[in-house]
């Protein structure tokens, strides 16, 4: 039997995240744009200034139904002829809504981009808005919050938003709206709310890929050039204010056998120059597998397939101001639900008491920077990144500032940032689970005042 030679490593090669070029079309459409040899899948991120806090008072939702729509047909194809279009394209079109504004995403290989470009311009430029598309969407829509709502982590994240901030803000609520305020959705809610905030002069266009054969300026000024709307300020982003007083909030699930943990609460987003250190701090406590907290309630204990430790930025303003969402997940069985909350919050005193270790620090620094290759290596994730940093209203090179950052942040740091993002008196924990069972555990724990909830 003759084998193959086993293949041996390159001589590793210097990474940077990708730099984009900006630019601005002659409607006020901004593009950045960033060429990657090889990539010929290309990927378009638009981000349109329709952020939630814009929704009509009781037409929550009705953002979340306007991306969905905007697949659905416009003034040349209808909503089947639109589908066939892309499908001949090899292009897929998603759309999301998020408290940040409405993102439309476009992948397609580069030979076919000028076509798909077409249609993504005309899903933003004439929008059919047909009655029985929206609909159908809102009807879909409806069968899903009962879904959500069986959902243990979606329960508890809905249940952790409502308690922190206070109901005035959008925030607090579900982000696709409640079966209350989708109800109410119709194609008129979806067209007014279209005509007053998408518009190319307050929009982004971002798109990367192997560009090297096509005329980008040419083939966005043939396509999305064509998006006509008025000049107008971007929206003001609302101030957040939350309440982190400690305390304990069950759902109540008669008969679980699990018990769904979210514990939170509101720190500074990525403008805070903590953001690295805490980071890293972060992953050190519940980043992965051998992550503290990991290493005791999972392979110490046995409570758990794993809990994380993450932060996720909710808003960001142009002045720097904003907040993210610090929070700790994951799931225990039922019995134990008192002493994983136990140890838990021992691993948080012991990380106050005694710090991180320099070997933890090394490790997160390897898994956090040393991969980052691997993590952009499609189009996609080059451009769902950059669209991150524009809605956040970061520099172009923030991505590329952060992982140097992130590599000269030292143990020291990295522990002041973890003691300070998940302090043991003012963490909020939302518990999904059967409330008969866990309940006087969890009171003993002294962790805070506990109260019931129906799930």
């Amino acid at each position: 039997m003759q084998f193959h030679p086993q293949p041996t490593a390159g001589t590793a090669r210097p990474w940077a995240f990708p730099a984009p070029e900006r630019s601005t079309l002659d409607n006020g459409l901004t593009v950045l744009r960033c060429d990657r040899p090889g990539q010929q899948v290309v990927a378009v991120e638009v981000l349109l200034d329709a952020p939630l806090d814009a929704e009509p008072a009781g037409l929550d939702g009705v953002a979340t139904i306007m991306a969905r729509a905007f697949s659905e047909g416009t003034d040349k194809h209808s909503a089947e002829d639109f589908a066939a279009e892309l499908e001949r394209c090899g292009a897929t079109l998603d759309a999301m809504a998020d408290h940040a504004g409405v993102r439309v995403s476009l992948e397609v290989p580069a030979s076919r981009l000028p076509k798909a470009l077409g249609l993504l311009a005309d899903a933003l430029r004439a929008p059919a808005f047909d009655d029985g598309e929206v609909g159908r969407l809102v009807r879909n829509r409806l069968d899903e919050i009962p879904h959500e709502m069986a959902n243990p982590a979606r329960r508890a994240a809905k249940q952790l938003s409502a308690e922190l901030f206070p109901s005035t803000l959008r925030v607090s609520r579900p982000r696709q709206g409640t079966e209350e305020t989708v109800s109410r959705i119709d194609s008129a809610a979806v067209r007014a709310f279209y005509e007053a905030h998408v518009r190319p002069a307050t929009a982004t266009c971002v798109i990367v890929g192997d560009l090297a054969d096509t005329d980008v300026h040419a083939v966005l000024a043939e396509s999305l050039g064509a998006w006509t709307g008025d000049k107008a300020d971007p929206r003001p982003v609302p101030p957040v204010t939350a309440d982190d007083t400690g305390r304990v909030v069950i759902v109540d699930r008669p008969g679980a056998v699990q018990t769904q943990l979210l514990i939170g609460r509101v720190g500074p987003d990525r403008h805070d120059s903590v953001w690295p250190a805490q980071v890293l701090g972060s992953y050190c406590l519940g980043g992965t597998l051998t992550s503290r907290l990991d290493r005791v309630l999972r392979e110490e204990k046995g409570y758990t397939y794993g809990v994380r430790a993450f932060g996720q930025v909710l808003l960001s303003a142009p002045d720097g101001s904003g907040a993210a969402m610090l929070a700790i997940s994951g799931s225990v069985d039922t019995p134990n639900t008192g002493p994983a909350l136990d140890d838990l919050w021992k691993v948080l005193r012991t990380l106050a008491a005694e710090g991180l270790t320099d070997a933890e620090r090394d490790v997160a620094v390897q898994n956090l920077v040393g991969v980052a290759p691997l993590k952009f290596e499609t189009a996609a994730s080059v451009a769902a990144t950059l669209a991150d940093q524009v809605e956040q209203h970061l520099p172009d090179d923030y991505q590329a500032q952060l992982y140097a950052r992130l590599a000269a942040t030292g143990t020291v740091e990295a522990t002041a940032a973890a003691v300070s993002a998940f302090p043991v008196d003012r963490l909020v924990t939302i518990l999904v689970g059967d409330a008969s069972k866990i309940a006087e555990p969890v009171k003993a724990l002294g962790i805070g005042e506990v109260s019931v909830v129906t799930g």
